[in-house]
């Protein structure tokens, strides 16, 4: 938004709309009348001047006329930001001295006092480096900064804002000078800490007296906080030589253990940082951390330690944004520092303790030391492992779930560099978490876990292996890390799957099969859980591998297919773990220049995941056939995930390859579809034995019509013809509602993609027709179905076919009473959305002849809400209550949405018509 001129702003106050302002206008008329009768410019220079004079007689025989000296310092206050700036340096003494009687009043009204601020605030602006030098004792720039840190506690909240605002703003634009601080700011900042520093005494006294006054300085104890952030906010980190004394006051505020000062003291901190994040403030930040450092607390310190590693935690998070290789370096120290608070018998010590060394791992460890170290790095991280791994020692056992948290954080953060460095640490967690007495594995499963996202599950395995396969003497088995392996496994080497996990699946099963068809004990339960378990690990292999060209051959695919057709309870890990491979490598591939991160990538990059997608590519044939034999032997409950794989694999698919897949898919449904009456009779049988059946299978045209809605996202525009015309076969079969439902999910599927998109708009004639023919064709459990096509179709309904909505809209009104809740949802969704496309047409012309049941000789209608309005409400001269009652309903949904654009008399007219229509519907009016 522009700054407003001077003109316009004495415009605004010549026409007020308060009474108040009434004097100030006055005023205002006098100033310009004398310009005008003295042939001066009302220019800022003029007004100035002669609002300089109104003042000096406000000010006559010792007593301010506040009458007058209200409006002329008002004006003042809006004339001085547009006065030339020597003027202001060359008047300042004047204006000073005229304006301290009026900020000296002990009853000075408000609006007096913070327009006086406002014109010492533009003065103080103009003034040079040289005008600073003068002293306070002098009557220079010094002595009226003097006068608005007394404002900035004065009792009333909105003079002390304005003096504090007005601080901040000349704090914040220094003169010219090679100093980073403002040269009033050590004198702001001197002031305010001597206020701060008497009242917190004070208040302290009173606290100790326990008088019944001893909230009595808290107030001013507020504003003093108040005035020092101010300062801080706008000193650019607070005026280096009074931060030693600063950081020593505030501390000793926040353990008085009051919560509202101890915030206050967190957000004066948090504001030096903030304004230190600049490349001018960012020098005084090693000295602020030093101090910080130096005013160590005591170990046991409940009040004070949690607030100082608060802040410490916070500095050093602005720390390593500005230097994150010198605040990396120093991470050793800072962390045996704050490591020794673990040993606290208090547990809120412990726990701050821990926040603040995640902090630490979070926020001061770079990237460029985990993607390419240097020697001095990798001797700073193994420093920072070896003091983690002393925090598992007895000496910390009191803060072993805090520890827990800390080491999690540092897995997370050093991510491969972890390996080998954290190994010991992992080895010892997992012996911890065997004990018998030991009661918080779930915290120790959770670290076990970060190792193993960290370092993969190849490294922890090594540590803590599984001891199933080949058990050692005097080691119980680790069934517990399946779990673990399961959820946490990600981007690692698919390899290691092969070579361990799946000798191992293998070793299992065959216990499974040598106990033959006998009864199942326990044992070969077990045993069966664990091979689900084993093969549930694959997913998270499968999520973005580091070799997925070395280990994805024809060997490993073909396992996986065979384990598809043979094991069912495999299935769905397979599945998932097929999907995560592909979607996975297309996430990276996809990803923006702005993020070419190779951090973000996980060590795969965008060029490695498109040949990987490429490599997958070779095998999408044969694995979609597998998956389309499968999924015709998979109950009708457990389809979902293998349609979602068939449309991952389909996405790398060779468009020929799918072109060829759909034909033949095609041949099959059109042979099932042609059968006859004879295949009609069949099917009336399977139906009925599917009753009988607790679990029934889906017809094969229901199954190869979910194969062809799936594809039809990938094929190419050749395909379209033979698309559309098995649509319009299985549009009419209302005798098989379940294969009819699916034939009107293909218009949702195809405007998902943008060749769909394209076949909708070029083909819109014909489905349009196809939804009319088919209308009194449809079942009532593809009804929600058919809206939904409908719905999908919408937006490609060009403006020369507006006739299409009105030769839908009875049956979408119908669908307003529908029984169905999600059918009528959609019924609703569609009736708005038809509303928005009249909109959008607006003044278009509808051919109502075009549209059934009308007569062809019928006028064109317009496009526009009231004309949907009108079509929507020829409903209520319905023949049936079912009708006029679905036409209400209708009606008074579109009126909710459209109600901002209709007018009164429409509005008026449609209500009285609903009334009529619905007193007509009672069989009792």
């Amino acid at each position: 938004m522009a700054t407003p001129t001077l003109a316009e702003r004495l415009d605004k106050i010549k026409s007020p709309g308060l009474q108040s302002q009434q004097k100030t206008v006055v005023i205002l008329q006098a100033v310009e009348s004398t310009l005008k009768e003295q042939n001066t410019t009302a220019s800022p220079t003029g007004y100035f001047a002669a609002l300089l004079a109104l003042l000096q007689q406000a000010n006559g025989n010792g007593n301010v006329n506040t009458e007058l000296a209200t409006p002329v310092v008002y004006l003042l206050d809006v004339v001085t930001p547009h006065a030339p700036q020597p003027l202001l340096r060359s008047k300042f003494t004047q204006i000073l001295t005229l304006l301290a009687p009026v900020l000296l009043m002990q009853d000075a009204e408000p609006i007096l006092l913070r327009t006086s601020i406002g014109c010492l605030e533009s003065l103080l602006l103009a003034q040079d480096g040289s005008s600073w030098e003068l002293s306070v004792t002098q009557i220079g720039p010094r002595r009226a900064v003097a006068g608005l840190l007394n404002l900035s506690l004065d009792h009333r909240p909105k003079v002390r804002k304005r003096a504090q605002d007005a601080l901040k703003r000349v704090l914040k634009n220094p003169p010219p000078s090679p100093s980073l601080d403002h040269p009033a700011a050590d004198m702001c900042a001197q002031t305010a800490l001597k206020n701060l520093d008497e009242l917190a005494g004070k208040a302290a006294q009173a606290r100790r007296g326990r008088k019944s006054a001893a909230t009595a300085h808290d107030p001013a104890l507020i504003h003093a906080l108040q005035l020092v952030k101010s300062v801080a906010a706008a000193s650019g980190g607070w005026p280096s030589t009074k931060i030693e004394s600063l950081c020593e006051l505030l501390l000793n505020i926040a353990k008085t253990g009051n919560e509202y000062m101890t915030m206050a003291g967190f957000e004066i901190f948090e504001l030096i940082f903030e304004s230190m994040s600049d490349d001018v403030s960012s020098a005084k930040l090693p000295r602020l951390m030093e101090i910080i450092s130096e005013l160590r607390p005591a170990a046991n310190d409940t009040q004070l330690v949690p607030p100082w590693l608060a802040i410490l935690s916070r500095g050093y998070d602005v720390s390593s944004q500005l230097e994150p290789e010198e605040t990396f370096q120093k991470l050793p120290d800072l962390f045996s520092m704050v490591a020794h608070f673990l040993e606290s018998l208090s547990e809120n010590i412990r726990i701050s303790a821990s926040e603040c060394l995640v902090s630490f791992a979070a926020n001061c460890i770079p990237a460029q030391v985990i993607l390419e170290p240097s020697i001095y790095d990798d001797k700073t991280l193994d420093k920072i492992a070896k003091s983690a791994e002393s925090l598992l020692t007895v000496q910390y056992q009191a803060a072993w779930l805090q520890t827990f948290n800390v080491l999690g954080a540092l897995f997370s953060a050093l991510r491969w560099r972890a390996h080998p460095r954290m190994l010991t640490i992992t080895r010892t967690i997992g012996e911890i978490r065997e004990n018998p007495s030991f009661r918080n594995k779930k915290e120790a499963d959770e670290v076990i876990g970060q190792a193993v996202r960290a370092m993969g599950p190849e490294a922890v395995l090594s540590v803590l292996p599984l001891n199933i396969a080949r058990p050692v003497k005097g080691q119980s088995g680790r069934a517990w890390m399946f779990p673990i392996l399961r959820d946490y496994t990600s981007n690692t080497h698919l390899g290691h799957f092969r070579r361990e996990m799946v000798p191992l699946s293998e070793l299992m099963f065959q216990k499974v099969l040598d106990h033959g068809d006998a009864e199942k004990t326990m044992e070969v339960k077990i045993y069966e859980t664990l091979v689900q378990q084993t093969w549930s690990i694959l997913p998270g292999y499968c999520d973005l591998p580091l070799d997925l060209a070395e280990a994805f051959d024809q060997q490993f695919a073909e396992m996986l297919a065979n384990l598809l057709y043979k094991q069912v309870d495999l299935r769905l890990s397979i599945c998932k773990a097929l999907k995560t491979l592909i979607e996975s490598n297309q996430a990276m591939s996809g990803i923006a220049d702005d993020e070419d991160d190779f951090l973000l990538q996980s060590r795969v990059s965008r060029e490695t995941a498109a040949k990987n997608l490429a490599h997958l590519g070779q095998y999408s044939g044969n694995m979609l056939a597998v998956l389309f034999n499968v999924y015709t032997q998979t109950l009708p409950q457990s389809r979902g995930p293998m349609l979602q794989t068939i449309n991952a694999f389909l996405s790398t698919t060779p468009r020929r390859e799918v072109v060829d897949t759909f034909d033949r898919v095609s041949k099959m449904l059109a042979a099932e579809l042609q059968a006859g009456a004879a295949a009609a009779e069949k099917g009336k049988q399977q139906q009925q034995q599917q009753q009988k059946s607790k679990d029934p299978m889906p017809s094969t045209a229901q199954t190869l019509m979910d194969l062809v809605i799936t594809m039809s996202g990938y094929l190419p525009r050749e395909s379209f013809a033979a698309l559309f015309e098995i649509a319009s076969v299985i549009a009419y079969k209302e005798d098989e509602p379940q294969l009819q439902k699916k034939a009107y999910k293909l218009i949702p599927r195809l405007a998902g993609s943008e060749l769909g998109r394209a076949a909708l708009r070029e083909r819109n004639g014909e489905l349009q027709q196809l939804m009319l023919s088919s209308a009194q064709k449809v079942s009532a459990p593809a009804r929600r179905e058919r809206l939904a096509a409908i719905l999908a179709l919408l937006p490609f309904v060009p403006d020369d076919s507006l006739h299409f909505l009105p030769s839908v809209l009875s049956e979408v009104v119908i669908c307003c009473k529908e029984n169905n809740e999600r059918a009528r949802e959609t019924a609703y969704e569609l009736l708005v959305q038809m509303g928005y496309r009249m909109v959008a047409a607006d003044g278009v012309a509808i051919d109502n002849s075009r549209v059934p049941h009308m007569p062809d000789d019928a006028a064109p209608g317009q496009a526009n809400i009231e004309e949907y309005l009108t079509m929507v409400s020829a409903g209520l001269a319905g023949s049936t209550p079912h009708m006029i009652s679905a036409s209400i309903t209708a009606i008074s949904r579109l009126l909710f949405e459209f109600r901002s654009s209709l007018s009164e008399q429409t509005l008026s007219d449609l209500v009285q018509t609903m009334d009529l229509s619905a007193s007509s519907a009672c069989p009792w009016s």
